[in-house]
């Protein structure tokens, strides 16, 4: 491997590409990620010692140390003239591997992203909790990012991030922004929702509810007159409800339902879907708002039956996955095979009518440009970078 093949041009050459990620990974060539598919570059293979040698130029001493002690590790990290990524570093059978996930330097709109408009409305209540899900890579960092933008520029307020890493940085615009890293500034997401408390915030943004005293404090602080964002790994607004009940021991659920189902908000589940033209991705929600008929069915653990609510719902700013997919797909932007893919009901998309089948036993609720190369095997095209990246 030449001496001038370092991350930096790499990741210099992945930018020019359009490419959501960079991989690299000990005994192997690096890898890109175009529009979703994993793409081989053509250079020579990466041994154990030059990941470690490449790794260690873009890693500060304490970085270094603690990937020695715990093997992974999760930073963000910006390169002059390039850009920002979120990496995680991390050993292998074959060695140490890392992999780079590209942060817009510029916070997308919630326009620029397409978000339906009821999500405006929603992030600009004064109390609540509102849960942004779906498998890792969906953008819901991104998601939040622009709804915490859309605040800072509509409202005089106090707003607090917790995240593991910070991935976007927020300029306070009309809001007094403080974002906190766990690891350097907090020793967890726990930790500092309990000091956030005291700092007299408006809004609370939580990188992850991922035990059960975070999640406690974020429903607290939800009851409590703020507004707080929080993110869960599920793929639909009904097992989000059930993963956070699920995180507290059975004897508090039934109080916890009570809480959740007050301080609720609403529930955004994104999925991401390669468009039609490979221009891109383009993503698809869940919206699930929190209108009376949905509180009662959490209180009453009835969670099977909020799809149909979600179904018919539309007057709320509702709309079902397969809707949106449905949706997608009428409107030329993704291939009808792509949109089945994620579907709850494939056949809704392939040609079937209507909305999916409710839940057995349910009843509605009453008022309820540009291109690129498209790269289907990481085997079949090689990407040549040029001989000076930058």
């Amino acid at each position: 491997m030449s001496d001038t093949v370092t991350v930096k041009k790499l990741l210099a050459f992945a930018l020019q590409r359009g490419a959501s990620d960079l991989h690299l990974s000990s005994g192997l060539s690096p890898l890109i990620r175009l529009n979703g598919e994993m793409t081989r570059l053509d250079v020579p293979v990466v041994s154990a010692e030059e990941i470690t040698t490449m790794l260690e130029e873009v890693m500060s001493e304490e970085q270094k140390a603690t990937f020695a002690r715990m093997m992974d590790l999760d930073f963000a990290m910006e390169v002059p003239g390039v850009g920002r990524y979120r990496a995680n570093v991390f050993m292998q059978t074959r060695g140490p591997s890392a992999a780079f996930r590209t942060i817009p330097t510029k916070i997308p709109s919630m326009a620029d992203l397409n978000l339906p408009p009821i999500l405006a409305d929603l992030c600009l209540r004064e109390r609540g909790l509102i849960l942004v899900t779906g498998p890792t890579g969906s953008g819901k960092s991104t998601t939040l990012a622009a709804m915490v933008n859309h605040i800072n520029e509509n409202r005089r307020a106090h707003i607090i991030t917790v995240e593991d890493p910070i991935e976007f940085i927020h300029t306070p615009k009309n809001c007094l922004i403080n974002q906190r890293e766990v690891g350097r500034h907090t020793q967890s997401f726990a930790a500092a929702l309990r000091g956030a408390l005291r700092e007299d915030p408006d809004v609370i943004l939580v990188g992850e509810l991922r035990d059960l005293e975070t999640t406690q404090l974020a429903i607290t602080a939800a009851e409590t007159g703020h507004i707080v964002f929080g993110t869960l790994h599920t793929n639909s607004a009904a097992k989000t409800v059930d993963r956070l009940i699920d995180i507290f021991p059975a004897a508090q659920q039934s109080q916890i339902r009570a809480m959740f189902s007050e301080s609720l908000v609403g529930i955004v589940s994104q999925v991401l879907l390669r468009k039609k033209d490979n221009s891109g991705r383009s993503c698809a929600h869940e919206i699930l708002v929190a209108i009376p008929a949905v509180r009662n069915l959490i209180r009453e653990e009835k969670t099977p039956q909020i799809m149909s609510v979600i179904q018919t719902g539309t007057q709320h700013g509702m709309q079902s996955m397969d809707q949106c997919l449905k949706r997608l797909v009428m409107e030329n932007v993704v291939h009808a095979e792509e949109a089945a893919g994620k579907a709850s009901h494939p056949s809704v998309i392939l040609g079937g009518k209507g909305d999916a089948p409710a839940a057995p036993g349910t009843t509605a609720a009453p008022g309820a440009t540009g291109s690129s190369t498209m790269v289907t095997n990481v085997t079949q095209r090689r990407v040549i970078p040029p001989a000076k990246a930058a």
